[in-house]
């Protein structure tokens, strides 16, 4: 577990150095796919199942769609205020972004052997991307049963196949700001259902509340352990918190 902060330039720091306990934390996982690598390839991050994006390219390799799912997902979330949190299976992304970057840019980004660091043009979006942000990076195993991982993996495979296929691009809704009003769809396996038998599909709200880092933390973990996305764990022990009152 990585974390990455940058008030005024390029800073890395330790796990419990000097986050703000009560600031809030986006948790979101990002990932890259490729078919061919290169080859048709896509992107995606995911925070749940109502706040995501994905994208692509006819022709890239798997690295590209890690990084630029990384900086997307940081533009996206740049005017929030909020600190980040993200899983991600790439060893790569989460090196170049926490120690190699430096020693790059110091060379005129070339690596130690004298060559050119190659996606130096994403790399160098993400930089800027990174200044004035907190990031903490967490590696997770690919295909691990990791639920966010795998969301963000499912959708940005799906990008890559459509490129393949020709066909249109499942892009997301994009980031959706805490508060939000959102309706669950008719296309929803369980809103068409409901549909048929003439019910009213149900509204939900994005809620947000400030914890502190090592509350964040807890959810996360016993979400993984339970495999579930830790909004929907958050969300049960709000339930059950009701309920018993």
């Amino acid at each position: 577990m990585v974390r990455v902060r940058r008030p005024a330039g390029p800073r890395l720091c330790c796990p419990g150095s000097d986050i703000e306990e009560n600031s809030v934390t986006i948790i979101a996982a990002a990932d890259g796919s490729a078919l061919g690598n290169p080859g048709p390839a896509g992107w995606a991050w995911y925070i749940d199942d109502e706040s995501w994006r994905a994208g692509g390219w006819k022709n890239a390799t798997n690295n590209r769609g890690e990084l630029m799912a990384v900086l997307d997902l940081l533009d996206a979330t740049a005017d929030t205020g909020e600190d980040l949190k993200v899983f991600c299976d790439s060893q790569y992304v989460i090196n170049a972004l926490t120690k190699w970057m430096p020693g790059w840019k110091r060379k005129g980004w070339k690596k130690a052997d004298g060559r050119e660091v190659l996606n130096r043009d994403l790399l160098e979006s993400l930089d800027a991307a990174l200044t004035g942000r907190e990031v903490e990076f967490e590696w997770v195993k690919g295909h691990s049963n990791h639920a966010m991982n795998e969301a963000a993996d499912d959708r940005a495979r799906a990008a890559a196949t459509a490129f393949q296929r020709g066909t249109p691009v499942p892009e997301g809704p994009g980031y959706v700001p805490a508060g939000t009003p959102v309706s669950v769809g008719a296309e929803d396996a369980a809103g068409a259902e409901e549909a048929a038998s003439g019910a009213t599909a149900e509204a939900t709200t994005v809620v947000s509340t400030r914890v502190p880092a090592h509350v964040a933390d807890a959810l996360v973990s016993r979400a993984r352990a339970r495999g579930i996305h830790p909004q929907e764990y958050l969300a049960e022990l709000i339930g059950r918190s009701l309920e018993s009152e």
